[in-house]
């Protein structure tokens, strides 16, 4: 027991020692943060909005809450060394209704409108489903390191309907119809979207009518959209 005591004495000793000869250093564990200059910006999108109708015809009034949503890709392509002026092209789909009292049915393959009163009309909508091609210029004030700044994206979007369908309720009535022949499937028009960081407002502006060769009353159906909402951008 002895010995064994003195082993381990010359063993902690022999540590020690040790421990003191070995030369001190210091390791500098400093990252360094790559920096990308040849960032792209907002390269995702997604859409919320409400959607009004102009050039309606007398009698014909929005009855509800008409909604849309949009989603897609944007590539960003700057044209400036700083990246602030950029072009982008993309695609996308998107949802809206139209809430609105112009009934619609169909006898015989033949299409019917009739403007209804509110008071009889428990539902009615329009609702359509669009592949979206928009082209934009863009303006930021963006930077390698910031992901808050200001925007403003404008340009032009052309959509085409791959799904329309209407709706309408009432007393002693129920009409659906889809793929309306007299719906233009083809949209387009100018938009905007403009805003800080996350919150962005947006505008579009439908160029040609919703419906071609519809008379209401003896009235042509020349409606157009403009769509208000918000944007979200994801890079």
């Amino acid at each position: 027991m002895r010995y064994l005591l003195l082993l381990l004495a010359c063993l902690t000793l022999a540590t020690s020692f040790a421990q003191e000869d070995l030369p001190k250093t210091t390791v500098d564990t400093t990252f360094f943060t790559k920096v990308d200059s040849l960032y792209r910006e907002d390269q995702f999108y997604v859409g919320i909005n409400y959607n009004l109708l102009t050039n309606v015809p007398k009698g014909v009034r929005q009855n509800g809450f008409s909604s849309g949503i949009s989603a897609g890709f944007l590539r960003d392509m700057p044209l400036n060394e700083k990246r602030t002026f950029a072009i982008a092209v993309g695609a996308g789909l998107s949802y809206a209704n139209y809430r609105q009292n112009l009934v619609i049915n169909e006898e015989f393959g033949t299409k019917n409108y009739e403007i209804v009163d509110d008071a009889d009309l428990s539902k009615g909508k329009i609702e359509q489903f669009f592949i979206d091609v928009p082209i934009e210029f863009r303006w930021r004030n963006s930077t390698p390191t910031s992901y808050k700044f200001w925007r403003i994206y404008t340009g032009f979007k052309v959509q085409y309907a791959i799904y329309d369908r209407s709706k309408h309720e009432g007393i002693g009535f129920s009409y659906s119809v889809t793929n309306n022949k007299d719906l233009n499937k083809l949209q387009f028009g100018p938009y905007i979207a403009v805003g800080f960081n996350t919150w962005n407002f947006q505008a579009y502006y439908g160029l040609n009518p919703m419906f071609k060769n519809v008379t209401v009353n003896n009235e042509s159906l020349k409606m157009k959209t403009l769509n208000l909402g918000l944007m979200f951008y994801i890079l």
